[in-house]
């Protein structure tokens, strides 16, 4: 079979839902075809899909090694390598048995690349004002807030934490007026 003939198959596949399978097609098609910049790009699209994250920004590098003068495979690395900066920053929160300041501030700053690569990941932006709040520094965390609904409106939940951040914020300036 020819490279394409796998790509056919895969694209069956994702139709299918059968994303395992899409990938296996595309690495098959790679095997035939190392150097189709489009099949690791495809290929990229579907490991992250199937959350593999870190094969998706192996082949996406890989496309862009082979045609570095396309634009949308840097976008497309820069939105996978921003999605694994999220993911990392969600798993260091979920770990912290304490929140300490040095820890929250090592989150804010993988949250704040993970925006500069890919500025309308709304998912950076709410838990970069998540971390805000948790270092006290509830305008930021409001403000970032916004920035995340602006980007993701649909999103169910956002205008109440939203709420919970100006609650939280106004708690602060009475708790710090009356000391």
């Amino acid at each position: 079979m020819k490279s394409e003939d796998f790509v056919q198959q895969a694209y069956h596949c994702i139709l299918q839902n059968d994303f395992m399978e899409a990938i296996r097609l595309f690495e098959e098609a790679l095997v035939i075809n190392p150097a189709d910049a489009e099949i690791h790009y495809k290929c990229s699209i579907t490991y992250a899909r199937n959350n593999r994250i870190d094969k998706g920004i192996e082949h996406a590098e890989k496309a862009l090694e082979l045609a570095p003068g396309k634009v949308i495979y840097q976008y497309y690395l820069q939105h996978l390598k921003a999605m694994q900066l999220v993911h990392e920053s969600k798993k260091q929160m979920d770990q912290m048995s304490s929140t300490s300041v040095v820890n929250l501030y090592r989150v804010v700053f993988l949250l704040k690349e993970a925006i500069e690569l890919d500025p309308l990941n709304g998912e950076a932006y709410v838990w970069l004002a998540l971390t805000y709040s948790e270092l006290n520094e509830h305008a930021a965390a409001i403000s970032t807030l916004k920035e995340g609904l602006y980007l993701m409106p649909e999103e169910q939940g956002l205008d109440k934490l939203l709420e919970q951040l100006k609650k939280r914020f106004r708690k602060y300036i009475n708790d710090s007026l009356i000391e």
